[in-house]
């Protein structure tokens, strides 16, 4: 029997069309964009109007992703939505987008794992491709995580952004080329709840809440938790910093992403950035940096490329495919 794998078809994205500065914030809270830069690399981010929901944001990414893998919405089977910031408490936001794309075989569900939840999300989507249960998957990464934002809090508010990122993967039965998803790795350690949480929820206060994170604390552990997951990505595959074309990380703060790639070995001319002009978007960044790595021509069909993300909880994950 041949080697199943999930292949990437099409990848799509969407940002709000409001885009809030670093300037702008400076006429809110007592920040600059000097400060800013220096301390995260963020120049501005996206912000989701006040009629936009994350099912909205998600809807708009995965018929994006369809259009770009030239598939109909038809042909969808499983659908994974990675997201914070879901519409409702219940029901999962994934069925909003399925429901919107006029899908009605299959089934839909959220993942919660904070900015890591893409990697997560892929990683599931893959193991239910390669069952041969399941022929094609949309997987999203869809956040409004300017609701949850404390806006007179400075060391947080100039974080974050709003957006959502979706790729189609597809169950493919002895690909030639060996594209797909080589191997992923996921982690979690829930000691550390305290340094990034929100701090309210539906068993908790009754209430939504706002995020609240122990920056330094998060930073420190940031760059063991990263490199530990992707040296299990090169064990499992036998590449290495210097094989990889691409190294895609969550998009959550510059300093982090350089310290990682550094430690690493990766070349600096491998990483995506797109913190500067999207934030730290959470569970949507891998998927937004993706597809304007794809949109300008830098990811190319047989690019090996490596995804990271690490997030609240604490949760981290890796994945590495063959594009």
């Amino acid at each position: 029997m041949s080697l199943i794998r999930s292949v990437v078809r099409g990848c799509g994205c969407y940002l709000p069309p409001d885009v809030l500065t670093n300037d702008d914030l400076a006429k809110q809270v007592d920040t600059s964009d000097d400060w800013i830069v220096q301390r995260t690399g963020i120049r501005q981010r996206h912000v989701a109007s006040a009629g936009e929901m994350t099912s909205d944001l998600a809807l708009a990414a995965a018929r994006a992703a369809l259009a770009d893998a030239k598939m109909s919405a038809d042909e969808i089977d499983l659908i994974v939505l990675a997201t914070s910031t879901p519409d409702n408490t219940f029901p999962a936001s994934a069925v909003s987008v399925q429901a919107g794309l006029g899908i009605t075989q299959g089934f839909a569900f959220d993942v919660q794992a904070v900015c890591s939840g893409f990697v997560y999300a892929l990683a599931i989507a893959d193991k239910f491709l390669v069952s041969g249960q399941h022929k094609r998957a949309l997987v999203i990464g869809a956040e409004t995580m300017s609701r949850i934002l404390d806006w007179t809090d400075r060391t947080t508010c100039v974080l974050f952004g709003d957006g959502a990122g979706a790729v189609v993967l597809e169950a493919v039965e002895g690909d030639a080329e060996g594209r797909g998803v080589l191997t992923t790795h996921l982690r979690s350690d829930g000691r550390h709840k305290g340094k990034l949480f929100v701090d309210g929820g539906p068993s908790s206060t009754g209430t939504v809440g706002h995020l609240r994170m122990e920056g330094r604390e998060v930073f420190r552990h940031a760059v063991g938790m990263i490199t530990d997951v992707i040296r299990d990505a090169f064990e499992a595959t036998g590449e290495t910093a210097e094989t990889i074309d691409w190294f895609v990380p969550h998009q959550a703060n510059r300093r982090i992403i350089d310290a990682s790639a550094q430690k690493l070995g990766i070349a600096p001319e491998k990483v995506v950035i797109t913190v500067d002009q999207h934030g730290n978007t959470s569970a949507a960044s891998i998927p937004l940096a993706l597809a304007a790595a794809l949109a300008d021509g830098r990811i190319k069909r047989g690019d090996l490329v490596l995804l990271e993300a690490m997030g609240g909880g604490f949760t981290w994950g890796s994945a590495l495919l063959r594009w």
